[in-house]
This record gives structure tokens, C-alpha cells and sequence, in this order.
């Protein structure tokens, strides 16, 4: 098979992906939706989400738009030294990966905010009813960001043939992916950590009760952090395993004379969409059945379908059967741990029981014993990652001895393809948790009684658990990305040693002290970061919980329920404090990229990179997984648990859950972006960095 036929393919697999995507979101929107209550708070959320995207995009695109024209004048080299035609086209690579980015998370906010009120009144019918509005409309964004991810991949690589395009349009994915989920994390940690302070704490009131002025703010939240960010997150997550593929499978094409390593990447990137697209449609649940379970099937069908077609692929095309099994060991490693995360956040298993518990001796404990079984969580993952990267180095390094580092390096890239093949259903289930989520408060506000309230909250237990898994899947699949980013890196700076006559860069030793220098602020910018995100949600909430307490002092009769709260002022606080506080810490990141570069090289890059990964990486998955595990604890004890709802134990894990919140949902998830982001800039400046630092 000829490349430009597999090209063509991919593109014709991501338009099944959509028109698939089209007849889902016809048939969520066909779901019946009569309460009037539930109507115009579902239409309140919808208009508050979309108003914060805009504000957000427009700024976001102005920093794109300077983005590009730095790209323009400099890349891959100064427009008046080199060709203008190949810096036009980068640049034009890198506004399509940021539109297209915008977009996923467009289609998400647009199908969670017509799902989330069908889904409640489905509940009225039973579990089943309910579960499937949530379910597939999910899967709508499931479908379109993978959809969109291969064709764009697919549409720059034919138009192009450069594999620097690419990586412009990866870095036009991540940088956006990165502001997006920063913005988006940090709205709706502000609203959600000020409602339950006002609400639960200090004034009793359930937590969706109308009466609180941040409850829309709230559900708004759920859908511009959890919807658009994560799935712009991994968009982008997808887009860069595929770029870092593709530089190595290029350069291992062009020495060897065939485009058989290529064709292998766009092949099995398009089987993992159309695995999903089968994974999704076989997805059920029976009518009193466990939507954890559902959801965890699911995934495993979509891994079995997926693991099937590449063999089969491998077998017909006459692809290596050892990438093919680097590329199943990168998928079953990511299922894995995906489901190791379940275990120290999942309500049902002993740490979450146990730190339930210690919440009865008050906050501190509660506080200890989930930042220590978030740790111990980061284990599983870890290992994880540098099992299948060192596996899959291993496997691939013996394809050919002739260029042996090459394909090592490739088998760690097809792994990271593989872990990340079932995107389209991670996704899906992702997208279910906050539509559930709304859901259960809507169900509150539209007074559909405790029995429909029993079944959302069942699925939204389920979401919690399954978005859990999601952000551990996501984080260790952006963690062996980024290693294969490495990889690409040495492969660019390679290139253009080559081409300058300089000496090639084997490796970054550590004893090297350019390298040592690097490592140190590598490691340290993702602490930096988080502080820099959780300070903002911090200030945010503040300014928050003062608007909530002006609002209960000051409006007469809203203790009371005779008047309805001003939403919108809290919906402007999380909105403006978010897009203040979105720019700087990426700033941070990149420009210390830039830094390192210019003073230490391409050695000082490569240490800092190292770094970066290893600390981002730990960071991330504790922070994710200790947020999780405090916020299914406070659901363990409001189910009735030590004390349930108004006792000692409950308070606790509540003031656990508020620390948690930008855990898991701001700072966490957005590390791993930050990861890629850096990686892709060290790559695109390699260049740069090699000709023109200061100490090297």
C-alpha cells in the first residue's frame, strides 16, 4: 500500500468518526426535555459556557495570531536567510492545530450542555435511560476530537510531506490545549470551591441548591474545565504522540529508502479511531446495572477490537510485528494503569473508605491521609511508563542493527500511539462525567424527587471514578509522549548538526554539568506552575465567596428560596479572574524553555527536558489522584457513611475535597500539557539552540 492511499484512508476513517458524531448528537438532542426548571437552568449554563469560551478564545487567538508570526519570520529559519514558503506553511500548520483544538472543545461545551438536562429527566425512566443520554453524548466529543485529530494530522502530512509542519501543528494544539485547560480549571475550581464553602460549610444547604449564587457558576464549570479543557488536553495529548511518531518514522523512511514506518503510524492511528467508533456503538447497560462496570467495558472491548485490527493489519500489510507489539504494549500498559488509578479513588475500595474514617478526627487527618495515598498512587503509573518504554526500546532496537537507536526510539513513539489509539473512548467516558455531574443538580433544582437523585448520584460516583482514570491514563500517555519527544528532539538537533558540520548529539549525560543545570530547572518549573494555577483559583475563589456573602447579606428573602440569586455576577468573577490568571503560568513555562536554550544549548534543553518529565509526571498523577480519592471520600461519608451528611466527619472531607478541587482539576491535568508544550517548543527551536547559546 502506497502512502497517499493510506493518507486517504485515514482521512475517510475520521469522516465515518463524524458522521457518526452527527447521528449521536441528533439522537441526545431528540431526548425529551420538559421540566421548566430544569429547562432554564440547563439554558442558563449553556450561555454562561459559551460566554466564557468566547472571552477565552479571543484571547487566546491574539496569542496565536503573535505565535504565528513569530513562526512566520523564524522557523525552521529566519524568512530572509531561508524560504518563505516553508515558514508560511508552518505557520499556517500551527493556526489549524489551535483552531482545531478551539473547536474540540467547542463541540464538547455545545453537545455536555444539551445532555445534561436530558439526562436528568431520563432519569425519571430508570438508570439505563439516563446512563445512555450521558453516555453518548459524551461520545459526540469522543468522536469529533479524535475525528479531527487524525484528519488534521493526515490533511498537513499529504498537503506537506514535512514532518515540521507537523510539529507545528502539534505545538498549535498544545499551546491552546495548555491556556484552555489552565482557563478552564481555574473557573471552575473558583466556583466550585466557593459553593461548597458557602453552601455545605457554613450555611448547611445541599450542594445544588439554587439558592447559592455560585450553583450555576458551578455547573458552568464543569463543562468549560472538564469538557473543553481535557478534551483539548488530549487532542493534543493524541496530536503529539502522532507528530513524534512521524519524525522518526520519516528519517527512518528516508535512510532506508520506503515509507513503510509512516504508513504504520497513520494505520494504526486510524484503526484506534475506528476501534473506537465500534467500542462506542457497542456500549450498554442493563436496566438496573453498575455504570462503572459499563463504562470499564467498554474500554475493554475497544481495546480488544483494536488490538485484533492491527494484527490484522500487521499481517496483510507486512508491517514488524515487534512494533506492532510495542505499539499493544503501550495500550495495555495505559489500560492498566487507568485501572490502578480506579483503585485509590474508586468509593468502593479501601483508601477512600480510610480516609472517610480519619475524617472523623477532624481536617488534618483527612488532609494527611490523602496527600499520603496520592503518592503512593503515582507508583503504579510510574512504573508503568518506564516499563513500556523500556520494552518497547528493547523490542524495536533489533529491527535493524544498521540504524538501532532509530528504531528504539520509534518503538517508544508507536507505544505512546498505542496507549493513546483508544482515545476516542477515554474521551467518551470523560465527557460523561460532568454531563452526569449537571445532571444530578439539575435533577435537584427541578425538584424530580429522592428516588431520581439516587440514580444520579450512582452515575455521577461513576463519573468521578471513571474521570479519575481518565486524568491517570492521560497523564501517563502525555508522560511516554513526551519521552518520545526526547527523541524527536535529538533527532532535530541531529539534522541540523549534520547540515552545520557539527559534532551530533549522542545522549545527555548527567554528570555533565550543562546537562545537571538543566535537569534542576527543569524539575522545578511544574511545581512552580501548580502554585502559580492553585494561587489563582485561591484569589478567585476569595473574590467569590465575598460576592456569595454580599448577595445572602444584602438580597431579602434568598435564605429564605423567595428570590432567585444573581448567577451572573459569580459566572463574570470565575470568567475574568480566569482569563487573568491563564496567560502568566504558561508564560512561565515557555519562556523558560527559551531561556535554558540560549544560556545552556541543546545539552542544558535535553537535562532540562528529563527534568521537566520526571517531576511534571510524579506531580501530576499525585495531585490528580489525591483530588480524586478526597472527593469520592466526601461522597462515601454524604451516602450516609461515618456519619453522613451534617456530621463532623462530613465537614472534614469536605474542607479535603476543597484542597482536592484544584488538585485534580486545575493543576493536575494541566501539567501534562505543560510537558508537551515545552518539548514541542525545544524541538521547533533545536536550531536555534544548537547555533546560538551562550555557554555551549
Amino acid at each position: 500500500m502506497t502512502l497517499s492511499v493510506m493518507l486517504l484512508l485515514s482521512i475517510l476513517v475520521s469522516f465515518v468518526a463524524f458522521g457518526y458524531a452527527a447521528w449521536l448528537f441528533v439522537w441526545v438532542k431528540k431526548q425529551p426535555q420538559e421540566n421548566a426548571v430544569i429547562t432554564k437552568v440547563s439554558g442558563l449554563i449553556q450561555q454562561g459556557a459559551r460566554a466564557f469560551l468566547k472571552r477565552q478564545d479571543q484571547i487566546l487567538l491574539a496569542f496565536a495570531g503573535g505565535v504565528a508570526v513569530i513562526i512566520l519570520l523564524f522557523l525552521p529559519s529566519p524568512v530572509w536567510k531561508g524560504s518563505f514558503s516553508k515558514n508560511l506553511i508552518n505557520a499556517i500548520s500551527y493556526l489549524c492545530g489551535t483552531v482545531l483544538s478551539a473547536l474540540s472543545g467547542k463541540i464538547g461545551i455545545e453537545v455536555a450542555t444539551l445532555a445534561n438536562g436530558r439526562s436528568a429527566e431520563a432519569a425519571q425512566k430508570g438508570l439505563k435511560p439516563s446512563f445512555m443520554v450521558g453516555f453518548r453524548g459524551g461520545a459526540v466529543m469522543g468522536m469529533a476530537v479524535v475525528g479531527a485529530c487524525v484528519l488534521g494530522v493526515s490533511l498537513v502530512y499529504l498537503v506537506t510531506g514535512d514532518t515540521q509542519a507537523v510539529l507545528c501543528f502539534s505545538f498549535g494544539a498544545s499551546s491552546l490545549a495548555l491556556f484552555a485547560k489552565v482557563g478552564g480549571g481555574i473557573f471552575t475550581k473558583t466556583a466550585d470551591i466557593a459553593a461548597d464553602l458557602t453552601g455545605k460549610v457554613e450555611l448547611g444547604i445541599p450542594e445544588d441548591d439554587p439558592r447559592n449564587p455560585a450553583v450555576i457558576a458551578d455547573n458552568v464549570g464543569d463543562n468549560v474545565g472538564d469538557v473543553a479543557g481535557m478534551g483539548a488536553d488530549l487532542f493534543d495529548s493524541n496530536v503529539a504522540s502522532l507528530a513524534a511518531a512521524l519524525v522518526i518514522a520519516r528519517k527512518l523512511d528516508l535512510v532506508s529508502g520506503h515509507h513503510n514506518n509512516v504508513i504504520t503510524v497513520f494505520c494504526y492511528a486510524a484503526l484506534g479511531l475506528l476501534a473506537s467508533v465500534l467500542g462506542v456503538m457497542t456500549a450498554k447497560i442493563g436496566k438496573n446495572g453498575n455504570p462503572t462496570s459499563a463504562l470499564n467495558s467498554s474500554t475493554y472491548v475497544t481495546t480488544g477490537i483494536y488490538a485484533v485490527l492491527t494484527a490484522i493489519a500487521t499481517a496483510v500489510f507486512g508491517f514488524s510485528w515487534k512494533v506492532w507489539a510495542a505499539c499493544i504494549l503501550g495500550l495495555l500498559v495505559g489500560v492498566v494503569i487507568g485501572f490502578t488509578t480506579d483503585y485509590f479513588t474508586d468509593d468502593t475500595k479501601k483508601p477512600v473508605h480510610l480516609v472517610a474514617h480519619a475524617s472523623a478526627s477532624g481536617p488534618a487527618f483527612t488532609i494527611l491521609s490523602g496527600i499520603s495515598y496520592g503518592f503512593m498512587s503515582s507508583l503504579p503509573a510510574m512504573i508503568g511508563t518506564g516499563i513500556s518504554t523500556m520494552i518497547s526500546y528493547k523490542l524495536c532496537e533489533s529491527i535493524d542493527p544498521a540504524f538501532s537507536s532509530e528504531y528504539a526510539l520509534f518503538g517508544i513513539s508507536i507505544a505512546a500511539v498505542g496507549m493513546l489509539s483508544i482515545v476516542g473512548m477515554i474521551v467518551s467516558n470523560d465527557a460523561y462525567g460532568p454531563i452526569v455531574d449537571n445532571a444530578r443538580g439539575l435533577a435537584e433544582m427541578g425538584g424530580l424527587g429522592d428516588e431520581v437523585l439516587e440514580i444520579t448520584d450512582e452515575l455521577d460516583s461513576a463519573g468521578n471514578t471513571v474521570k479519575a482514570i481518565t486524568k491517570g491514563f492521560s497523564i501517563s500517555a502525555a508522560g511516554l509522549t513526551v519521552i518520545a519527544l526526547l527523541g524527536t528532539f535529538m533527532s532535530e538537533v541531529n539534522d541540523a548538526a549534520l547540515e552545520l558540520g557539527m559534532e551530533l548529539v549522542k545522549g545527555f549525560d548527567v554528570m555533565d554539568p550543562l546537562v545537571f543545570f538543566g535537569m534542576l530547572v527543569g524539575a522545578a518549573i511544574p511545581a512552580v506552575f501548580s502554585a502559580m494555577l492553585m494561587l489563582g483559583v485561591d484569589r478567585n475563589a476569595q473574590r467569590m465567596v465575598e460576592e456569595i456573602h454580599r448577595q445572602f447579606n444584602t438580597i431579602d428573602g434568598l435564605k429564605e428560596g423567595k428570590v432567585d440569586p444573581e448567577y451572573n455576577k459569580c459566572i463574570d468573577i470565575a470568567t475574568s479572574g480566569a482569563i487573568r490568571e491563564l496567560i502568566p503560568a504558561g508564560l512561565v513555562a515557555i519562556m523558560s524553555t527559551i531561556a535554558v536554550g540560549f544560556i545552556g544549548g541543546v545539552y542544558a534543553i535535553g537535562g532540562f527536558l528529563v527534568g521537566n518529565i520526571l517531576s511534571g509526571l510524579l506531580l501530576s498523577l499525585f495531585m490528580s489522584n489525591a483530588g480524586g480519592l478526597w472527593d469520592n471520600a466526601k461522597k462515601y461519608v454524604e451516602a450516609g457513611n461515618e456519619g453522613g451528611k451534617g456530621s463532623e466527619a462530613h465537614k472534614a472531607a469536605v474542607v479535603g475535597d476543597t484542597v482536592g478541587d484544584p488538585f485534580k482539576d486545575t493543576a493536575g491535568p494541566s501539567i501534562n500539557t505543560q510537558i508537551t508544550v515545552i518539548s514541542l517548543v525545544a524541538s521547533l527551536l533545536s536550531t536555534l539552540f544548537l547555533t546560538m547559546s551562550i555557554l555551549h
